[in-house]
């Protein structure tokens, strides 16, 4: 039987139709993601009053979407490394709309928390999955790229978040949001399964020998020339399948690798939830702002989210992506410091806000790209997945520092300054990975040097 490379078979591939949809439906996914993430901090406080609680009430609701996300993250992404990205994002869409549409009827603000944590748990490996799958659909050159467009997609759901804020919530009430959040991801389901077909490296690394890989090649090249006897590997892989493993993430070296890259996602995705549940909080009961003015100024903000995302892809295929990040999180903490010093009702302030965003998201989603690019096929989804549930458990804990916050009548400038050690933090961990992984080459370009015993 003859060997055939589907990974050099993807880099030499041009971009074709099956290849942007697969980008279409991922962006879509993203874009749920970041929408449902933050939409809840952007009405929060119109989702307190409709229900008759104070602002600091919501604590519970994020601590329980949050709780959601990491159960998710954990026990869903390994599943799609078992039995498929595209089967398991259908589930996930499915699944997670029906809850969060269910979620309009919750008669008392506990309901609606349980509701968001169950969805969660369906949801928080839309990302992962949606990752896994771009990355390994697309050619090396054009796949930073790729998963940083659909990130921007995450980047667009905030921003649209923000919309609902500024200009539904009036008219329609915080049932609008929700409305969103469930319909979009329904929408995903017959795109799935009408125009994207599995990974094509999954479904190499499980079984070398699946005759449906060569169909889907031939999605990608209709000229391709197969004599039906290959036997599908990545690279210089064995002709013998694989399955994955919880424990593959840390093996063969990767502990300290994994280590690193896990307590970064948890110190970044905290800064991320505290200023996604509590910043327009925050802005009304510290500095006298209400939502629907915030909002306004943070739909333009989250453009920059999107400028960012894209930007650090296209950089990460250009330089060297630990420091890179390090100084995009450096940047990070000087400008959510700058959020609180510089006055509201200015241009500056817009500015502020437009750089905040760019670094905020550019980050997280640099530090998402690099572990696409980090761990093989096999294990990706669970790679993302469980540093994505790492964070996850970080931004359990951010929801109630921002009720502390708010209980004990802190000022704004004090808020946002305590805020700041934490991108202060990523940024020094980028810099711990870079060495680890500077010294993991080094011992793999040793070991293959090395003499035959």
């Amino acid at each position: 039987m003859t060997k055939f490379d589907v990974e050099a078979f993807i880099d030499e591939t041009r971009i074709g139709a099956t290849q942007a949809m697969v980008l279409f439906v991922c962006l879509l996914v993203c874009f749920i993601d970041g929408f449902d993430i933050f939409m809840i901090g952007k009405i929060a406080p119109a989702i307190a009053k409709g229900f008759g609680e104070t602002s600091e009430a919501m604590a519970p609701l994020f601590v329980y979407q949050q709780i959601g996300l990491a159960i998710g993250a954990f026990a869903v992404s390994p599943l799609a490394d078992r039995f498929g990205r595209r089967a398991m994002l259908i589930f996930s869409c499915i699944t997670f709309g029906i809850v969060t549409l269910a979620s309009i009827h919750a008669q008392t603000l506990h309901q609606l928390a349980l509701l968001r944590g169950i969805g969660g748990v369906f949801m928080a490996a839309g990302l992962p999955m949606a990752m896994a799958m771009i990355s390994e659909a697309t050619p090396r050159h054009r796949r930073s790229t790729f998963v940083a467009i659909a990130l921007a997609g995450y980047s667009a759901g905030s921003a649209a978040s923000g919309g609902v804020a500024a200009w539904l919530l009036d008219d329609y009430g915080w049932h609008s949001a929700f409305w969103i959040g469930g319909l979009v991801p329904l929408v995903c389901v017959p795109l799935l399964i009408l125009f994207v077909p599995e990974s094509i490296k999954f479904r190499a690394e499980r079984d070398p020998s699946d005759q449906r890989i060569a169909s889907t090649l031939r999605r990608l090249d209709p000229g391709i020339a197969l004599k039906g006897d290959e036997l599908f590997v990545i690279g210089n892989a064995g002709a013998k399948g694989r399955k994955a493993k919880l424990s593959d993430v840390f093996s063969e070296g990767r502990f300290w690798m994994t280590s690193i890259i896990w307590l970064a996602c948890a110190i970044s995705m905290t800064n991320t939830a505290l200023m996604a549940a509590w910043l327009p909080t925050f802005f009304q009961e510290m500095a006298g702002v209400p939502i629907q003015q915030f909002a306004k100024v943070a739909l333009i903000a989250y453009l920059g989210g999107i400028v960012g995302t894209l930007c650090i892809g296209w950089l990460m295929d250009r330089m060297h992506a630990t420091l890179l990040l390090a100084a995009f999180y450096i940047a990070l903490a000087g400008a959510l410091v700058s959020l609180s010093w510089v006055p509201f009702h200015s241009i500056a302030f817009v500015v502020a806000a437009l750089v905040w965003s760019f670094l905020q998201t550019g980050g997280q989603g640099g530090i998402n790209t690099m572990i696409t690019q980090v761990y093989p096929p096999r294990m990706r989804s669970t790679a993302l997945g469980w540093a994505g549930g790492a964070g996850r458990i970080g931004g359990i804990l951010a929801p109630l520092g921002g009720a502390f916050a708010l209980a004990h009548h802190f000022s704004l400038k004090l808020t946002m300054t305590l805020a700041a050690a934490l991108p202060i933090c990523v940024a020094l961990l980028m810099l711990l990975l870079g060495l680890v992984l500077r010294r993991d080459a080094q011992g793999a370009d040793e070991s293959r040097t090395a003499p035959a015993a």
